[in-house]
């Protein structure tokens, strides 16, 4: 097989001193914390579509890279010689897992059949790979916005044909995944909203989504694969508004129709970003309703409102996301996957190495400042301080549903105005900066 990097070996950690831009300064896979290795607490996933088949391609130009794996005529060629590559970048970078569209690693054929075949082929390729090397697949998922087929959507489209080949899609993306032992299957609606309400019935599509996800629940337990279900929230782009605008939209919606049970969101700074929180928020929503499973390690660029996908390299951002992922209680099947793209400037296959490295040691940094915050207590000591009043007396009272509004009325004409204290955000935020 050939060596698609030869000029990269295998990425070694050699401590916070080292000037070698290809070795790890923080993040020590087998450094154990909190009873976990660093690998286990952040469970490091590589995509495959921005990775090895972004090319630099922008809404304002076509790719400026040039990869050694895409030289080939022959489109299934081509798709071999990548997923060799793939799997050489994932083990020299020391990764454990990875992810991918359907169409990622197959090329579409002229017919869904064809097309079948093609994935079968390379499914079975990347199994063997698996098996070689160890590695493992965090989560797969259909790609059922970019082909023409899906530009009203895919479960949401106003053509029930439509909706079956979507269907039947995801349907041979779960198989493929449960055959590559995926530890999960993320559904991200690309289409699944509208531009405008004025052909557009709401109530109708949402119907439709809905019975698209039960159906994949359906099929789950038929074929019998224990993977988690994930939706990945994303507020917009390309349409004027998507269904799954953040997580609270999303947890809404699965009340709703009855499937909070079976899914837990995979949450993206980036779209956290978009749709006007920040991926602290995102994470924290989750938390505290039992439905944080797996992330997308990006961020985005505060002054563009598009999804630009940059490498994590923000440190506050890491920090506070382990601090809420380890207070949760870590990652199990889900993990940290880099759901981003070099520049389009980066045009050297070693940047894929350079963007990696510095946005493991990023979260390497993160947890360990996270598990300082834990250790050390004064944080969430403050918090507590802070709600100490519903610990005791009143508010007591009122979270053991002990006092209704007579008896809060008769409280407050009785004690008269509320003794206000400081939220003291200025404290909490050096108080931070110290851990950071």
């Amino acid at each position: 097989m050939a060596e698609y990097f030869p000029e990269v070996g295998k990425i070694a950690y050699e401590g916070p001193d080292s000037d070698n831009p290809l070795a790890f300064r923080h993040y020590n896979a087998g450094e154990v914390i909190m009873g976990k290795t660093m690998a286990e607490h952040l469970r490091f996933a590589v995509c495959y579509w921005h990775t090895f088949k972004g090319l630099g391609g922008d809404p304002f130009g076509p790719g400026t890279m040039i990869r050694n794996y895409n030289d080939s005529g022959d489109e299934m060629k081509v798709a071999e010689m990548t997923l060799e590559a793939a799997f050489e970048f994932f083990t020299k970078l020391g990764v454990g897992f990875w992810c991918f569209h359907d169409r990622d690693i197959a090329p579409e054929a002229d017919t869904l059949a064809e097309t079948n075949k093609r994935l079968d082929v390379i499914v079975a390729k990347a199994k063997k790979l698996q098996a070689d090397t160890g590695l493992k697949l965090l989560w797969g998922t259909t790609n059922a916005f970019s082909h023409r087929r899906f530009m009203a959507g895919a479960g949401t489209n106003p053509s029930p044909e439509i909706f079956a080949y979507a269907a039947s899609q995801i349907k041979k993306a779960i198989e493929v995944t449960a055959e590559l032992g995926g530890e999960g299957y993320v559904f991200w609606g690309g289409r699944e909203g509208y531009d405008t309400l004025l052909n557009t019935d709401l109530g109708r599509e949402l119907e439709h989504l809905a019975k698209l996800l039960q159906m994949a629940v359906d099929y789950k337990k038929k074929i019998g694969f224990e993977g988690q279900f994930y939706i990945e929230p994303k507020p917009k782009e390309p349409t004027k508004h998507q269904y799954d605008f953040d997580a609270g939209n999303c947890y809404a919606f699965l009340q709703k129709f009855g499937l909070v049970d079976d899914f837990k969101l995979n949450i993206e700074a980036n779209h956290a970003t978009l749709a006007g929180h920040d991926f602290h928020h995102e994470l924290a929503f989750c938390a505290a309703n039992n439905m944080l499973g797996s992330v997308d390690a990006n961020r985005g660029d505060m002054l563009l409102g598009w999804d630009t996908d940059q490498f994590p390299t923000n440190l506050y951002d890491a920090t506070l996301a382990m601090y809420i992922i380890l207070k949760s209680g870590g990652l199990t099947t889900g993990g940290l996957n880099f759901d981003a793209k070099v520049r389009r400037q980066s045009i050297d296959a070693i940047d894929l190495f350079y963007a990696h490295i510095g946005s493991m040691d990023t979260f390497a940094r993160g947890l360990k400042n996270a598990v300082k915050m834990i250790e050390d207590g004064k944080l969430e000591a403050a918090v507590k301080a802070r709600y100490g009043g519903w610990d005791e007396g009143l508010g007591k009272k009122i979270e053991s549903g002990q006092a209704g509004f007579e008896e809060l009325e008769v409280y407050t004409l009785e004690n008269g105005e509320p003794e206000l204290k400081s939220g003291r955000q200025e404290l909490f935020e050096n108080l931070l900066n110290e851990y950071i």
